[in-house]
């Protein structure tokens, strides 16, 4: 069978020269909230290997969704850097989407300058921090706010947007039992779980359709735990999303704040976790990834593809476009997805490993294989320091860490022989 890889797919009206997506993963490359050198270097760098698209990640559409301060911020003081940025990535031949959302209890008032809020109030041991509930009269602002950062999405000359809708994050707190315990019209029946996304979506789609933008919705098939939603809400879910007319939906699983390397998979470098963290600010997590973190975060075995089995099932029912994510570093199985059905393919880690990844796939043949070998060094890093593979930073890394990478390395490799 030919390779459907390198030939050209279309996001609604948006072509890409080839079926490959860099996905949206974390960059923690943003200073104060706004773009960087760093974050402009790396999307140009993966546009120039090669890549259809590349998705700058994880911008949030107010500063109630912050979680991080090297994440983005969609606000107008962005924009002029944020063309530059799509400027250079089209100069590239690729095109550039950008994913926004907004992380609901993910967060902590001295990040997002507030009480955190979500779907419901409580506390959230992640943060640690007391949340909030939002209110109809928020609820209300939010939709208007998804819609103001399309708009700047668009005036920062991206091709394509993603809403996340997965991972935990606000529209996923609404959608799921495990966080969203509200007795008004958004909570309850799983109809009433989804009108926030709904109201979210709709509003998007109108204006994505009125500015020319693609629209990618990224969402779970299962949250990856029991209490939270499993995959006959989620095939409703994505029907819905089918419904309201989004242009392809990127099928993803798991609960960052619960089920953390559902989504990643793999070994999970606890020192190097803890290593990065801020002794002074996160103490007590650094303490707790050091004494429990195999208890606090199990490991969730990685095999290429590992979501293609479930992602099939949802290809069965639904008919639009379908994005697979999860775990590809590989000609071969990218060419085994692509003849699944699915149109395109997004990657994280092999171009966090090397940014000439899509290229070098053209260049080496149905053979060739990325040289990530999984130690996951880069999870163990970003939420502390901007996303990188230890390959680029070795002369800087204690032998210890080094240690720890050689270790996980090595059982990746027994594992996969």
């Amino acid at each position: 069978m030919t390779s459907k890889l390198f030939t050209p797919v279309k996001i609604g009206s948006v072509e890409l020269r080839n079926r490959t997506i860099r996905s949206a993963a974390f960059e923690n490359m943003c200073v104060n909230n706004g773009p960087s050198e760093a974050l402009f270097n790396y999307h140009t760098a993966v546009a120039r290997g090669g890549i259809g698209m590349t998705t700058v990640a994880y911008a949030s559409i107010n500063q109630s969704g912050l979680s991080f301060a090297g994440q983005l911020w969609m606000r107008e003081e962005a924009v002029p850097e944020l063309r530059k940025l799509t400027d250079a990535i089209h100069d590239e031949g690729a095109k550039a989407s950008i994913q926004i959302g907004h992380c609901g209890n993910m967060t902590h008032r001295k990040t997002c300058g507030q009480t955190p809020v979500g779907a419901t109030g409580g506390f959230n041991l992640y943060s640690p921090t007391f949340v909030r509930a939002l209110t109809v009269e928020e609820i209300d602002q939010f939709v208007k706010d998804f819609v103001n950062a399309v708009e700047l999405v668009k005036k920062s000359g991206f091709d394509c947007v993603e809403v996340h809708a997965g991972h935990g994050y606000l529209i996923s707190q609404f959608l799921s039992p495990y966080t969203n315990h509200r007795k008004d019209e958004y909570g309850g029946s799983l109809e009433n779980r989804m009108r926030f996304m709904v109201r979210v979506i709709t509003a998007v789609r109108e204006a994505c359709t009125r500015l020319g933008l693609g629209l990618v919705v990224k969402v779970n098939m299962h949250d990856g735990f029991k209490g939270g939603m499993a995959f006959d809400e989620c095939l409703q879910v994505t029907k819905t999303l089918e419904a309201l007319g989004v242009d392809a939906l990127v099928l993803t699983a798991g609960f960052v704040s619960k089920a953390p390397m559902e989504v990643m998979r793999g070994c999970m470098p606890y020192k190097t976790l803890a290593y990065y963290m801020d002794m002074k600010e996160f103490w007590w997590l650094k303490a707790g990834v050091r004494l429990g973190g195999r208890i606090v975060i199990p490991e969730v075995p990685y095999t290429e593809g590992y979501f293609l089995e479930d992602a099939k099932k949802f290809r069965a029912e639904l008919k639009l476009p379908l994005i697979y994510v999860g775990g590809l570093v590989s000609r071969k199985k990218i060419d085994e997805v692509l003849d699944a059905g699915f149109d395109a393919v997004q990657i994280a880690r092999a171009l966090v490993h090397d940014t000439d990844f899509v290229n070098k796939m053209r260049e080496g043949g149905a053979d060739y294989v990325s040289g990530c070998k999984h130690s996951n060094y880069c999870i163990g890093r970003m939420y502390s320091r901007e996303m990188k593979c230890h390959c680029a930073c070795e002369d800087e890394l204690p032998p210890k860490i080094k240690a720890e990478i050689a270790m996980l390395e090595k059982k990746w490799e027994t594992a996969n022989v």
